[in-house]
């Protein structure tokens, strides 16, 4: 039977057990829940330059098979995955970059499934197909998937899509019983400063946990404050809009761990972080106090403390961040996959790709070498 491949206005037009049929249970990124929200709260659609646009294959009953978390976008903010020089360079010669076709989570660096095939990985290429076929037939410049999981690399290769590798810093649990464990596995000196950090970021505060119906909208409002805070100096704006948080709390507070400092029991500081299957993801983070090591407290050794309690292989703390490096947090490659209509210019990405991959992989191998844990 020949596949059949249909556009949708919105993952929330679509039935919540059928998406979530398709995406599984272990990202909660690509949740239905998560995914709708952004679209309910306004943080994607109008003029966020996020319209949604979900591709969907049937099947032979008319019930969704597979599925991809696909966005017209009209600029690259919110990618974590940077081709402005690409834009530009397709604007130099003459061409329109935007719109481009983006499969990702919005605003989200945090690698997960992309082709959401449920029981049928044979469709996962035809999805590709699919999205090309939108871009040729309506005159995008290109389609770009994000944060893939490393097993769906050999269909986008299979594809023909264009590999892009980079580099983000994330902790292992390698069977601590608890943070202390952790700590023996580094250096003296590395030792000593993280418990010297801890220690001054836990003076005067207190540092509490909340997950599930523990989080109440006062903390809500709280973190509101923290996360403006952050996005206006970090981006321009915050790209997740208030009621987004609201509808977290609603939708998914038990795959949330919020954690705040509180001073003299009102909240100052906090993070937030989402639990997966086998991973905790640090996303957001901001305080109305200059406290030394608070930042790294409540996103980095808390997460610790939390995924070691919770039985989790992995914190995913975000983009970039060298500085966590130091925190016992390694270089892993994160990868994306690229389709370019145009044949002259993929040739073109296709030639910087492969020098950039060349330099991502040097620079992972030296700073593998700097890690806090002890040699030998």
């Amino acid at each position: 039977m020949a596949l059949t491949a249909r556009v949708e206005r919105a993952v929330g037009a679509l039935a919540a057990e059928d998406w979530d049929r398709l995406a599984g249970p272990d990202d909660p990124f690509t949740s239905h829940a998560f995914l709708a929200l952004l679209e309910e709260s306004g943080s994607v659609g109008g003029r966020s330059g996020w319209t949604p646009l979900p591709l969907v294959i049937d099947d032979a009953a008319g019930r969704p098979a597979a599925a991809l978390p696909a966005y017209l976008k009209q600029h690259s903010q919110g990618e974590y995955v940077f081709d402005h020089a690409w834009a530009d360079a397709w604007q130099r010669a003459g061409g329109d970059y935007y719109p481009k076709l983006q499969i990702s989570v919005p605003f989200t660096p945090a690698s997960g499934p992309r082709l959401l095939c449920g029981d049928r990985p044979d469709l996962a290429l035809p999805l590709l197909r699919a999205a090309e076929a939108v871009v040729d037939q309506n005159g995008l410049s290109s389609a770009h998937a994000t944060f893939l999981v490393p097993e769906e690399l050999p269909v986008f290769e299979e594809a023909g899509w264009l590999l892009r590798a980079d580099l983000q810093f994330h902790w292992e649990n390698r069977g601590y019983a608890g943070f202390d464990d952790f700590l023996g596995a580094l250096s003296s000196a590395k030792r000593k400063n993280l418990r010297k950090e801890r220690a001054a970021a836990q003076a005067g505060v207190e540092i509490v946990a909340l997950t599930g119906s523990a989080i109440r909208p006062e903390h809500w409002d709280a973190f509101w404050v923290f996360y403006q805070d952050t996005g206006a100096r970090k981006w321009g704006r915050p790209y997740l809009t208030r009621a987004a948080f609201d509808l977290i709390g609603q939708r998914m507070a038990d795959k949330v761990l919020l954690v705040l400092a509180l001073d003299q029991g009102e909240p100052v500081a906090g993070a937030l972080n989402f639990i997966g299957r086998d991973t905790l993801y640090g996303r957001y983070w901001g305080a109305v106090v200059d406290k030394p090591f608070l930042h790294f407290e409540l996103c980095y050794y808390q997460a610790i403390d939390a995924a070691i309690a919770m039985g989790l292989r992995r914190v995913e703390a975000g983009a970039q961040g060298q500085h966590k490096l130091a925190r016992g947090y390694e270089p892993v490659q994160t990868w994306s996959a690229h389709y370019i209509a145009d044949a002259g210019f993929r040739a073109a990405v296709a030639d910087f790709l492969e020098r950039e991959r060349e330099g991502i992989a040097q620079g992972q191998l030296e700073l593998a070498g700097h890690t806090p844990f002890r040699k030998g």
